[in-house]
């Protein structure tokens, strides 16, 4: 009998250092999107539009308002968030490359510490995901409708399989499909939800086709930016509305994909609009005729994030409803930020603060204090650290960020990081940016560029962003910040050895000197 009751002690014992175990290792659902900005984001600007489940996160979590990532596009900032490694040592440089799903990535660790783990939507990185238990991905890009998606087949293989439907909905679908009727009850879960939204050409779902036509949204102060305060690479770039927006960015070409219900609702959308601007267009100025194109452009872009966040908001219903959402951590971010008409532009890339910041914000019930706001600089380069350290997994000592998991807590660490290095590479490519690199520390900022296609380049720019908080004026070789220029080329030096960036251009193949 004694025997008895001491077995059962020792069992109950063990079960409740299992639940403590268990309620130590939270879920994580990273939500995540597309070339969206902070400027369409209501948690951090609400002149454009409402986010309301962006900013549940927000309002019941915490917002951080420095989150940098260390290379401004697509495909890089993908690469990074899965190694934890700068692209210099993951080997993902630009758009077009193909990851090495052979490396150490934090879904593998987390698969091997008991997490089920899941990624849903836009992949982009052009291998098969590996570290996943499912996945169900777009093709490439993927269109805005009826998009192709590639999982796992009966035999183990990837396979495409078609959809129906307006692409945000079918992702947001397929993850409460998965969440639903695929989990494994009995484990905790990483679920990836990536949207492809709002990603060029903006193509608004059904629900919104007309939303904001009796608006006008407020133009950029610099949309007519005309670069003359910096260096050549600014005003050399292809990415300007007024230039290079072409007529399926701007709704005026036939509808791609769509099926013939979907092209009754797109056709009713845009006709008489398209008819109205044509039969006007000869009359209008240049000046006229760009700001067509900037409401037209950005009213599109805010219809996409519109739908955006309908699907996150049904997919946070799902948690608050069935009790998931007390023990997971919730994460919102991009995989940079975004143009919506400052300096006239469109697309990312640069390291000027609108594609150099994306938005971040985390939910955890219970330990997050709702409308939290951190200040410090962090990164896309902290997320698998971050996933790492959440789900008691030990992070590997050469990833290069750190995990965001005090911040969550509300501690302030000691040495958090004060400076913060970029590098961009894909030049020759699309936009024409210069490849280019630098330091910030929110205040100051260094850039060099060092080429542009069919162009030999050695640029410097440094700016005072608390003077000059829209980068207009570059103050490089000023002799009043003579001591500012040095302090931060002495901090570009040093982290560029830290994170063992090579002295050869890894892409380019050609040695970067220092002036």
């Amino acid at each position: 009998m004694a025997r008895q009751k001491q077995l059962l002690t020792i069992i109950g014992i063990l079960s409740i250092g299992s639940a403590i175990c268990a309620q130590s290792r939270p879920n994580i659902l990273f939500i995540f999107t597309d070339d969206h900005c902070e400027q369409a984001l209501s948690a951090y600007d609400p002149t454009r539009m409402s986010t309301p489940n962006m900013d549940r996160i927000a309002n019941e979590g915490m917002k951080f308002k420095r989150c940098y990532v260390t290379n401004s596009i697509c495909g890089p900032s993908r690469a990074v968030i899965q190694t934890g490694l700068y692209s210099h040592l993951n080997g993902f440089f630009r758009n077009g490359n193909r990851f090495n799903g052979d490396q150490r990535t934090f879904p593998k660790m987390l698969q091997q510490a008991g997490y089920q783990t899941a990624v849903v939507g836009k992949w982009h990185l052009s291998s098969t995901p590996v570290g996943y238990d499912h996945y169900d991905v777009l093709v490439g890009q993927g269109p805005y409708y009826n998009p192709p998606m590639i999982t796992r087949g009966f035999d183990g293989e990837p396979v495409t399989l078609p959809n129906t439907g307006y692409t945000t909905d079918v992702i947001t679908d397929k993850t409460l499909r998965w969440l639903k009727t695929s989990r494994d009850p009995n484990k905790p879960f990483m679920l990836m939800y990536q949207h492809k939204a709002p990603h060029r050409d903006w193509k608004p779902g059904p629900k919104y086709l007309n939303w904001l036509d009796d608006v006008t949204i407020p133009e950029p102060a610099t949309l007519f930016d005309d670069y003359s305060g910096r260096t050549q690479s600014a005003a050399l770039q292809a990415m300007e509305i007024k230039t290079h927006m072409n007529a399926r960015d701007l709704k005026l070409e036939p509808r791609g994909n769509l099926n013939q219900e979907q092209w009754t609702h797109w056709n009713a959308a845009y006709e008489k609009k398209n008819k109205a601007y044509l039969a006007r267009q000869k009359s209008m100025t240049e000046k006229e005729i760009i700001q067509w194109k900037y409401q037209r452009y950005v009213k599109d872009y805010l219809r996409c994030v519109k739908s955006v966040d309908d699907g996150i908001g049904r997919v946070l219903d799902y948690l608050d409803e069935t009790g998931l959402a007390e023990n997971t951590v919730v994460i919102y971010s991009s995989d940079q930020g975004w143009y919506l008409g400052e300096h006239g532009w469109f697309d990312k890339r640069w390291m000027y603060e609108e594609s150099l910041k994306t938005p971040l914000l985390v939910r955890w019930p219970g330990v997050i204090k709702g409308g939290s706001v951190r200040d410090e600089i962090v990164s896309n380069l902290d997320f698998a650290q971050t996933f790492l350290s959440l789900a008691n997994v030990k992070v590997p000592e050469d990833m290069q960020g750190r995990s965001l998991e005090q911040l969550f807590r509300g501690i302030n660490p000691d040495n958090w990081r004060q400076v913060f290095y970029y590098h961009y590479y894909e030049n020759p490519g699309g936009h024409n940016v210069a490849r280019h690199y630098g330091v910030t520390d929110g205040r100051y900022k260094l850039i060099r560029f060092y080429q542009l296609e069919n162009e030999d380049l050695d640029d410097w720019e440094l700016f005072d962003l608390e003077k000059d908080p829209e980068e207009l004026n570059s103050v490089y070789g000023h002799p009043e910040y003579e001591k500012i220029q040095r302090r931060k080329m002495n901090q570009l030096i040093r982290l560029r050895d830290r994170f063992q960036v090579p002295e050869t251009d890894p892409v380019f193949e050609r040695r970067i000197r220092y002036r």
